[in-house]
This record gives structure tokens, sequence and C-alpha cells, in this order.
């Protein structure tokens, strides 16, 4: 088990003498130091989200964030008179992240101790600590992708997407449509190799093995013209989801072997996962290949069996499966379906290569 502390995905800011020097509401002003405001710049480009849990009026506090030129670094605040621990859970719990991931920032030590206290999994720091943040292992990816650089405006977005789809009075497909959503499917390059590796290790819930490929083994697969390493993007007229999935596909003579199905859970409720299985069946039947799905029961992923399912995958045997000879398969099983063409999606327009070996003609879909 490694030694490095897990990554902070979210650090959240008190405001008065942590953020900027000075009390808002005994202060005639107060000032931001250069030091903090390029901590906040910093662990921006990094990926990493900020917050802010402060007891303040949250007009006059947002106002003074705006008027400094930081206020969109900042998502999910909480400004107002409550306990901070409750602030820290209801950001961690907009992000959907685990507290262990959450980083709270403070110069009030019975603040500290109180969201210490509430939630023991969220790393604290006195406000005298916040310049030597981008130091500290926590604070540092290893690698900084395309996706992680622009994080915070993907969640920003996905904010109005969700209030736009609370108010929309008509059926969630007819929502769907509005969002003029478009997939994107491209054989992965070398750019795209670290975005593949960290969709492997973050997916959890939505990945059909739970098994993680390191960047050596992307980069064989890559080179092995009997393979696809595939990556999957979504973007809609609100911007850009980012990378949402990938596949690693095997080609034999009668059978395609999709060797790893893994989608973000954010993308769940616009039916990207089954968008993609369709889109799948569709190009093994053109082929006229059977498909062959690796799958292997984890306690979270629950959801991608009920997706292969959904899919018309099932447990039949077929003499198609004796041909995939991928080394040892432990407690992996196979899920099989014969490909038949599928109806085009309505909900959103898909850009893909044609699947074949050794072809790279691309076409659109829908």
């Amino acid at each position: 088990m490694s030694d490095e502390p897990a990554l902070v995905k979210c650090l959240v800011w008190d405001l008065d003498n942590t953020l900027w020097r000075g009390t808002l509401l005994e202060d005639p002003e107060v000032a931001l130091p250069d030091e903090i405001r390029a901590v906040i710049v910093e662990l921006d480009a990094r990926g990493i989200l900020q917050s802010v849990a402060s007891k303040n009026d949250h007009d006059h506090a947002w106002e003074q964030l705006a008027a400094l030129g930081i206020a969109d670094y900042f998502v999910a605040p909480h400004i107002g008179w409550s306990p901070k621990s409750g602030s820290v859970q209801e950001i961690a719990e907009q992000l959907n992240f685990a507290m262990k991931t959450i980083a709270f920032i403070d110069d009030q030590p019975a603040e500290r101790a109180e969201v210490a206290h509430h939630h023991p999994a969220v790393r604290c720091y006195p406000a005298e600590q916040a310049t030597e943040l981008t130091g500290l292992a926590e604070f540092s990816p290893e690698v900084v992708t395309i996706d992680a650089r622009r994080r915070r405006s993907m969640y920003q977005a996905g904010f109005r997407r969700e209030s736009e789809r609370e108010s929309f009075q008509g059926p969630d497909e007819d929502f769907l449509r509005t969002l003029e959503l478009v997939m994107e499917i491209k054989r992965a390059d070398e750019v795209d190799l670290s975005r593949v590796e960290e969709l492997t290790m973050r997916t959890s819930q939505m990945n059909a093995t739970g098994v993680h490929y390191s960047d050596a083994e992307l980069r064989a697969l890559l080179a092995d013209p009997d393979h696809e390493v595939l990556t999957v993007t979504l973007t809609d007229r609100f911007g850009p989801h980012g990378a949402v999935g990938v596949l690693l596909l095997g080609y034999h003579e009668s059978v395609w072997h999709l060797k790893l199905l893994a989608t973000s859970c954010r993308v769940v409720s616009f039916g990207a996962g089954s968008v993609l299985l369709n889109w799948l069946v569709n190009e093994a039947a053109t082929a006229g290949v059977h498909l062959a799905a690796d799958f292997r029961r984890t306690d979270r992923n629950r959801m991608m069996d009920i997706a292969y399912r959904f899919a018309g995958f099932t447990e039949d045997s077929c003499a198609c499966l004796a041909e995939p000879d991928d080394g040892e398969r432990g407690d992996i099983q196979f899920r099989h379906l014969v490909a038949e063409e599928r109806p085009e999606p309505t909900t959103m327009r898909v850009h893909a290569p044609a699947l074949a070996r050794g072809e790279v003609a691309a076409r659109s879909l829908g």
C-alpha cells in the first residue's frame, strides 16, 4: 500500500484572516495578499476545486470576492452563520466527493476542531500554512490532464445544467434533446493515455471489471493492431463534460472482446452508457461478429451489470467464447451478445470511427 496521502479534490477556504487579511464586518477594507492569490490560481490549474465556508453576510462577502477578481474560482460556496462542519458536509455532497478528499483551512483553532470533530477524514490546515499548500504531496497530482485543468468550469456548467433541468417542464427525454448533446468516440493517442489511466482508476460504479490498466499496459495495447483503445467525450450547449468513458476492445475472427468498459457516473443520467453500448453493438453487427464483454463483480459495480443486461448481454455460452485467449481470467466472467442493428440515438449525436481491424475511416451517426 502506498504511503502517499490521498489527493485533495477540494480545498474549502475560510475568508476572514485566512483567504484575505482583515475581518469583513469590522474593517473598512480587506486585502488579498499576492501569495494567496497565487495559491488559488495554482490549485485551480492543477484541477483541485476550491470552495468557501465562512461565517459572514453572504451578499457582502460574495461582492468582496468579486471585487478581488476571484469569485469565479469557488464552486458551491457556503457563506452564512451555520456551523462550518455543516457547510463542509454540504459542499462535499454537492460535489459528490468523499470526505477524505476534502481539505479545510481556517485561522481559528476552534473552527478547525469543530470540523475535525464531525468529519475526522477532512484534513484541516491553519491559515499560516496557506502558502505552503502547493508544495504538499496531497495537493500535487503527478499528472494534470486536460480535463483536470478545466475541472472547475465543468462543475460550474454542471450546476447550471442541473438548475435548468429542475425547472424544465416536460419529459426528461425532451430536456436531453434541448442540451444538443454530442458524444465523440475516438482512438486514443499518446496525449490521451493519462486520461484513460485516470478513468480506469476513478470509475468504480460504472466499471465493468474494476481492473486498473497501467500506463505501460495501455501503451502496449495502443501498439497492438489486434486491440482498440477508445476514449469517449461528451459536450453540450453548456460546455464539455470532458472524458467520460473508455473502451478496451480485442479483435478476434468471430467475436470482439470488450475487455473493459468504464464510464463516468456524471453522465449516467444522460443515457451515455446506453448510447455507447448501442453504438458498439451496431459496429459489431456491421462486421458480422458477436460481442463478448468481460465482467467481474465488485462491491460497487452492480449498475454496470444492469447496464450490460439492459443492452442485451447474457451469460449464455457460445462457441465464439472459446476464441478470446488472453491469459488467466480469474474471477472475470464473459457476457455474450449476438449483435444485431440498433436504432440510432434520439437524444444525442455520435461521432465515431468505423471499427474494423486496420480501418481508420471516420463517420458521423445521428
